[in-house]
């Protein structure tokens, strides 16, 4: 190993920083001489916290200026959840390792009751995520959903002050910061499919920085990569960001793969839900096929509805 120093840049959030931490930690042991300097950043996700994502501008929100300071050479790589990041990488950056998955289940959070099922008539539960709500909709249309932001402690914070009767919040994120018994019960997959790269990191680099590639190349799950690579082509197709409540989740069966996804209303009254399984060196087209299965049989007009045409 010829590099001396590695430069990471992360977000200051507790979550973020524990990513930031994980990923240093399994280089420090790979790499006992290998000097590492953590750089935080501030992005304008984090200071935007009084509007739903959807409204400003949806994906890219937490990850633009840790690319800025990369593409500048100020750092030599980003962590980031993998569901953050945009489908579309800026020129000259690259998603070089993708971590092993962690729990890619929503958490139903509560301090009075213990699943959704419990929930009394016109409950107030708190998200953020598109996906969650038309989901949750769909399954009891009389909830009242109302809008959460901030970081895991936040959200916490304001299950109590703000009344919710539940929130929703990523199970591999809660786990993570030691709050895993915080979980009241978790939502299965039928009932809440994950967002795109739920529960996995990315780490992205400069594209010609080979040596840096080289270097953290060990950190890569090659099931998680094809995973994740299925349901981002999917994303692709149908133009996702936090603004559509779209739900993607791969899963790889000896050599193929399972993905399966849905497109739903904002209100939940529609929910187009289909899956397509092939070999998992095509991971990436067969997210795109699904997609366009999906888009042919409704899932076009869905989004039209709320303003994308495809």
């Amino acid at each position: 190993m010829s590099k001396k120093k590695l430069v990471v840049g992360t977000r200051g959030s507790q979550l973020a920083l524990w990513q930031a931490d994980y990923v240093i930690g399994r280089l420090q042991q790979q790499y006992p001489d290998l000097n590492i300097e953590k750089r935080l950043m501030t992005t304008k996700g984090d200071k935007i916290l009084n509007a739903p994502l959807a409204k400003i501008g949806g994906k890219g929100l937490f990850t633009k200026e840790l690319e800025v300071a990369m593409v500048n050479g100020e750092i030599d790589i980003a962590v980031h959840s993998l569901k953050d990041m945009p489908v579309v990488v800026p020129e000259g950056l690259e998603i070089a390792c993708i971590t092993e998955r962690a729990d890619v289940q929503d958490a139903f959070v509560s301090l009075r009751y213990k699943t959704l099922e419990e929930l009394p008539q016109g409950a107030k539960v708190g998200t953020s995520s598109l996906r969650r709500k038309a989901q949750l909709l769909h399954l009891r249309p009389d909830l009242n959903i109302q809008d959460l932001r901030g970081n895991v402690n936040t959200r916490l914070a304001k299950l109590e002050s703000e009344r919710f009767d539940a929130i929703i919040l990523a199970s591999a994120g809660l786990k993570r910061l030691g709050f895993e018994d915080r979980i009241s019960s978790v939502l299965t997959t039928d009932q809440s499919l994950p967002a795109v790269g739920q529960g996995a990191l990315a780490i992205e680099c400069r594209a010609d920085d080979e040596e840096t590639k080289k270097l953290i190349s060990f950190l890569n799950d090659a099931e998680t990569a094809a995973c994740t690579r299925g349901e981002r082509g999917f994303l692709a197709a149908v133009e996702g960001g936090c603004q559509v409540p779209v739900g993607v989740y791969g899963q790889v069966q000896a050599d193929n793969l399972k993905l399966e996804a849905i497109i739903a209303s904002l209100d939940g009254t529609q929910l187009l839900r289909e899956s397509i399984t092939g070999p998992v060196a095509e991971a990436e087209a067969l997210g795109q096929r699904l997609a366009q299965n999906m888009l042919d049989k409704g899932g076009r007009a869905i989004l039209a509805e709320i303003g994308i045409n495809l």
